[in-house]
């Protein structure tokens, strides 16, 4: 009994290839997991996006907006918070050459830009450099109107990097009466 029980751990150990990735390319390939990381940590989404700017490998974004569902009848601003984080082992180092860090655009289903973020904010040339460090992150909270936002319809929040224009993340959200 003990037999075969070492002999599937040293199967097992010995085909951890089996269980990572396919090594073809994708669009976008992510940081490569190991088996054992994927049992332990299922649903760990620590995909990381290639760019083609090598500045930028290593960095990943996340978007949340509150609330998901906007009542528009309730909410006059709605709340952006861009994550900007560093998964990569070395530091990253981001230049900007106003105070202006990020865009937020609200865009109808059709692509059509409804408001900017920027319209209503001064912005300055006031040069700055950012470095992100290894495994740590940069976050932005904005807010942005939704007077031109209409009811019972689909928008989307897109928010880029002016400077770094591969630096995009996209989100829809539901407008209600």
């Amino acid at each position: 009994m003990t037999r075969r029980i070492i002999l599937l751990l040293l199967l097992l150990l010995m085909a951890g290839n089996i269980f990572g990735q396919d090594s073809a390319p994708t669009s976008t390939p992510g940081r490569r997991r190991g088996w054992l990381s994927r049992i332990l940590h299922p649903f760990s989404p620590e995909v990381v996006p290639h760019y083609k700017d090598p500045r930028l490998r290593g960095l990943a974004l996340d978007l949340q907006i509150t609330p998901q569902t906007v009542k528009l009848s309730e909410v006059r601003q709605l709340g952006v918070k861009v994550t900007l984080a560093n998964l990569s082992k070395r530091p990253v180092p981001l230049d900007f050459p106003t105070n202006q860090r990020i865009e937020i655009y609200l865009m109808d289903s059709a692509g059509d830009v409804l408001a900017k973020w920027s319209d209503n904010h001064a912005i300055a040339e006031k040069p700055a450099t950012i470095l992100i460090n290894p495994q740590e992150r940069v976050e932005y909270n904005e807010t942005i109107a939704t007077r031109e936002l209409t009811p019972n319809k689909v928008f989307i929040a897109e928010v880029f990097f002016p400077q770094y224009p591969e630096l995009r993340i996209r989100q829809k959200f539901l407008a209600v009466p």
